[in-house]
């Protein structure tokens, strides 16, 4: 649905990476314990001291642990194949350009061996459907990283001016979160001159006009809340000074952030909000009215999305009563922009969908006249277009796509009658289809060609039986001629956090590297996801967890029970809350893995608010300063459970300097702690790219050629 990732959430990786009533900010609450008593339990963790991210005693740890590493996974003989692949893999030319639609034209941005930090460029769209597009290149991020002596990673750009002339790119050093935005001119194709330049920081800005920004930003030092984000926003005319900027709405410390937004539609409607997140997954929004920033009386667990025809959606994550009618949670409604500019107050929403008792709302885009909405039923994907009627009334017809596919929207033509639509599967490569919203016709725009043979290879939905007596789905890639005698090498991957729906997606690398040597590959769709819409997240928000951890091992303990595997040959692996997750399972449930890959993880959740952005995901894993939430956190928490004299499997942890949301802290320590207490492990600590597997193609390949040659190592 809309969910506000503020990712700022985390990222659901293999690693690709956004909610609950009454949930709490970390500095909402007063600490039950006294100061000096914190300070006391801080000061009994012994490698504290690794939270210090640039410190020279961490920093010649990390660089001591790495070569250790390497010593053991990249001299392995099959490193260098693994590496060789996932790199032609990952820069083949025919992979499917991302589109971006910007007045009519198409925009993507792409890197390969050519461009190892990436270009951005354009062309028609009748050019991109063809087999060899004319690209423009509109920035050379290699070029300007040469030129300004800075390791750029793009992070996007916002083109939504009224004018739809300039953009505001965002830049980030290395892959933080932190950026620096600068304005851009698409007609001149250079940034401008005395332009907008907003300085490096965890900041949001967007176009109020075509001389002004709304920001928001750190503006003074420490003027940012306990999860580290921004909580004022300004008004920033051209050529004035930061200083000179004028504040529009001002949240409080313990809110998770502020920030702006703006959505506008084909026909020449926009507005202009403000979301003050009051937890991760709360948010009262302000639209801008006439007369300034007014509420906009809708469910904090709501969040205004497209715009069409002058209509606001919104998908709510809680059941709204408004104007005498219920809507369910996980409906998507509209309502009317200018009766919601005239009275923000009392509002009449009209239902666009409503999911049955096993679908959820996934995404929406929308053109000039329809809206695309896709869907999940049983985890398996669905699309429709739906058409605003007279009255306020939508009429729906679904799109003609492959059953037992995944179902991704991308790019929509505001101004046109187009929208790109994504389907894959595990074994089937991504076919990018345009669809004409107009008629319903499907066209095939890009289509990439297998990466591994999967001719024999099967795909199945099965389901496992968890604690408590529910029904748990997952998807199992095996050979179809697979025995059933627990010799079989598998991999399993979850998430289980934060509403992200996992589904069948392809991987090249997985499948060259894994698939075509006989290897299983198991995905479980446990609750803390989005699968079944804000219900089945919220079974396992806060002290509620264990169900999370109970039907992950409900789908390892079936599969070791109906032979596909054994102990010896299974292994886990989960990335940045998936990596809590395989944490977890670690310390519950050792005698269940031969292997565990943990990925950019959170792992010391008794210090997790107090590290990088820790503090925002209260909402999701409660809070220490609540004593019925830290004894449960202190329950599951990896860190604080691992003990002496058990026998552990060997893990391979990976996490990343520039991680500047989760943070490289976890990892570091729960790898220290291990070998204090004389326990194997492998750590590697990738110096760049941010909450991700490195700032490159070449880097992130490198980290999935390690991750493989553990996997293969440990469980063939």
């Amino acid at each position: 649905m809309f969910r506000v990732l503020a990712l700022l959430a985390l990222i659901a990786l293999p690693l690709n990476l956004a909610l609950s009533a009454g949930a709490q900010t970390t500095t909402a609450q007063q600490p039950t314990t006294s100061a000096t008593a914190a300070a006391d339990r801080d000061a009994s963790d012994p490698f504290l001291w690794l939270e210090q991210v640039n410190g020279a005693r961490a920093v010649d740890w990390v660089k001591t642990e790495n070569a250790k590493t390497l010593n053991v996974l990249q001299k392995d003989p099959r490193f260098a194949d693994f590496y060789a692949s996932a790199l032609k893999i990952g820069q083949a030319k025919d992979r499917i350009p991302a589109p971006q639609f910007i007045n009519g034209r198409v925009y993507n941005f792409w890197r390969d061996a050519d461009h190892v930090r990436g270009i951005w460029r354009t062309t028609s769209l009748a050019d991109y459907a063809s087999p060899a597009p004319a690209w423009k290149t509109v920035l050379d991020l290699d070029m300007l990283s040469k030129t300004e002596q800075k390791n750029w990673v793009w992070s996007g750009a916002d083109c939504d001016s009224p004018s739809r002339t300039r953009c505001l790119v965002r830049l980030s050093e290395g892959g933080e979160d932190a950026v620096t935005v600068r304005e851009f001119d698409l007609k001149s194709g250079d940034f401008v001159a005395d332009g907008f330049a907003l300085p490096r920081g965890k900041q949001s800005a967007i176009w109020a006009d075509d001389n002004s920004l709304l920001v928001s930003r750190e503006w003074e030092p420490g003027l940012l809340t306990a999860s580290g984000y921004a909580f004022v926003v300004k008004r920033l005319n051209r050529s004035q000074p930061l200083t000179s900027a004028v504040e529009l709405l001002r949240g409080i410390k313990s809110d998770v952030s502020v920030s702006p937004f703006a959505r506008s539609d084909g026909q020449g409607h926009r507005a202009l909000f403000i979301r003050r997140g009051v937890s991760f997954f709360q948010s009262e929004t302000q639209i801008l009215t006439a007369a300034g920033p007014r509420k906009l009386n809708i469910p904090l667990k709501s969040n205004p999305g497209q715009l069409i025809a002058g209509r606001l959606l919104i998908g709510l994550d809680e059941t709204w009563t408004a104007n005498g009618t219920v809507f369910p949670a996980g409906a998507l409604v509209s309502v009317d922009l200018a009766a919601a500019l005239k009275d923000p107050e009392h509002l009449r929403p009209t239902v666009i969908y409503k999911p049955g008792p096993r679908e959820t709302l996934e995404g929406v885009s929308a053109t000039r006249d329809h809206l695309i909405v896709a869907t999940l039923d049983n985890v398996k994907g669905r699309a429709y277009v739906y058409t605003p009627m007279a009255n306020n009334g939508w009429s729906a017809r679904r799109l003609d796509l492959p059953d037992n596919s995944s179902i991704g929207l991308g790019a929509a033509d505001k101004t046109g009658v187009g929208a790109f639509v994504n389907v894959s599967g595990y074994l089937t490569p991504p076919t990018l289809l345009l669809a004409n919203t107009n008629t319903g016709a499907l066209s095939r725009a890009k289509a990439e060609s297998p990466k591994f043979d999967a001719s024999g290879d099967t795909v199945e939905q099965r389901f496992a039986t968890s604690k408590d007596g529910t029904k748990i789905p997952y998807f199992i890639v095996h050979p179809k001629n697979m025995k059933l005698d627990g010799t079989n090498a598998t991999i399993l991957y979850a998430y289980g956090g934060f509403s992200i729906s996992m589904t069948p997606t392809y991987s090249g690398s997985l499948g060259k590297l894994w698939l075509e040597h006989g290897g299983v590959y198991v995905v479980a769709n446990i609750r803390g996801g989005g699968e079944f819409g804000p219900a089945w997240h919220e079974a396992g928000l806060k002290t509620h967890r264990q169900r999370i951890y109970d039907d992950f091992a409900a789908v390892a303990e079936d599969l070791i029970a109906k032979k596909v595997t054994s102990p010896r040959h299974l292994g886990i692996q989960g990335g940045s809350n998936g990596g809590l997750l395989v944490g977890v399972e670690f310390t519950q449930h050792p005698e269940l893995w031969n292997a565990v890959n943990i990925e950019v993880p959170l792992l010391d959740m008794l210090r997790f608010e107090k590290i990088e952005a820790g503090a925002s995901w209260v909402g999701e894993y409660g809070s220490v300063s609540i004593p019925e939430e830290r004894a449960f956190l202190a329950s599951i928490s990896p860190y604080n459970n691992l003990k002496a004299g058990v026998k552990y499997p060997e893990p391979f942890i990976w996490t990343t300097t520039k991680d500047d949301r989760v943070g490289p802290e976890h990892a570091r320590k729960f790898a220290a702690k291990l070998a204090s207490m004389g326990d194997p492990y492998l750590f590697y600590e990738v110096t760049e790219g941010g909450h991700s597997a490195g700032a490159n193609i070449s880097e992130r390949s490198f980290t999935t050629a390690l991750g493989m040659t553990y996997f293969t190592e440990k469980l063939k």
